[in-house]
């Protein structure tokens, strides 16, 4: 029997299901301005945070262990309220529409965000995350996660970054995409909006850096962090206000991005006071 307010979807070769599987991808996800986001608590979590998908989408199969749970109850019927619509299907085609062999029981479809420059308020936090030419969407994730743990405002892609809204960075975030601001900018533009009111733009360097334990922090603190393997552009340090080292004990001769931008965060943190 049908769930009074679900639409059932019962083939994978339904127009719904490929229009949401493909959502995946980049180029479907810039002409739609949709994301996919997946999982309770991670929905849960866009819900608290102001944020309703458009379309919830859950697995037929799993309504016996999560069907009655209150939080999906709250969220759908928030979602219905709300104009939106929701799916009832099999976790097989749930698999096929976020590329996961075990889905989550539940999956949402959002509206992608603004993510101009113009948006953001530096004022309103003490720390905020830059990455420039970061290419893991784990890494973007990541550093969502960590921003949404030390109070950050948000994180501002620079030049030609992974898609903060792709499903990698998305599940990587564990929610924070949807607590932080993300903001996208080539760095001729960033530079100058940045240069234009109060901020101290921090780099991870080795370039002429000091030791990041009791550097000279000031908010809003820009802690910039540069690809994977090429690191920061030299001109792009020699513009900061500050650059930082951290020790490196072993053989490697750098951090992972996200860790160094985690390990900063919260010195950062403990220097302007948590």
């Amino acid at each position: 029997m049908a769930h009074p307010g679900r639409r059932q979807i019962t083939g994978f070769s339904n127009p719904t299901v490929k229009a949401l599987r493909a959502l995946r991808e980049k180029k479907h996800r810039k002409a739609s301005g949709k994301f996919l986001a997946e999982g309770l608590r991670l929905l849960t979590d866009a819900r608290e945070s102001g944020h309703l998908p458009e379309v919830l989408v859950m697995a037929a199969e799993h309504q016996g262990g999560l069907g009655n749970h209150p939080l999906l109850a709250a969220l759908e019927a928030d979602v219905l309220a709300a104009g939106g619509e929701v799916i009832e299907t099999s976790p097989d085609i749930l698999g096929k529409i976020t590329g996961k062999d075990n889905p989550q029981a539940v999956a949402g479809v959002f509206t992608e965000f603004d993510t101009g420059l113009a948006r953001l308020n530096l004022l309103c936090a003490d720390i905020w995350l830059v990455a420039q030419a970061v290419r893991d969407p784990g890494n973007l994730g990541t550093m969502l996660r960590t921003g949404d743990a030390v109070g950050a405002g948000g994180l501002i892609l620079i030049d030609d970054c992974a898609d903060p809204f792709s499903v990698e960075a998305v599940r990587a975030s564990m929610g924070a995409v949807f607590t932080q601001s993300i903001a996208q900018a080539r760095w001729d533009e960033f530079l100058p909006w940045l240069r234009q009111g109060p901020g101290q733009l921090v780099a991870a360097s080795l370039r002429d850096a000091v030791p990041y334990r009791g550097a000279a922090y000031r908010s809003p603190c820009l802690i910039l962090v540069g690809n994977e393997s090429r690191g920061l552009p030299e001109d792009y340090e020699a513009a900061c206000d500050l650059r930082v080292t951290m020790p490196m004990k072993g053989r490697a001769d750098s951090l992972n991005a996200a860790v160094a931008a985690a390990v900063l965060s919260y010195e950062v943190l403990a220097s302007l006071g948590d």
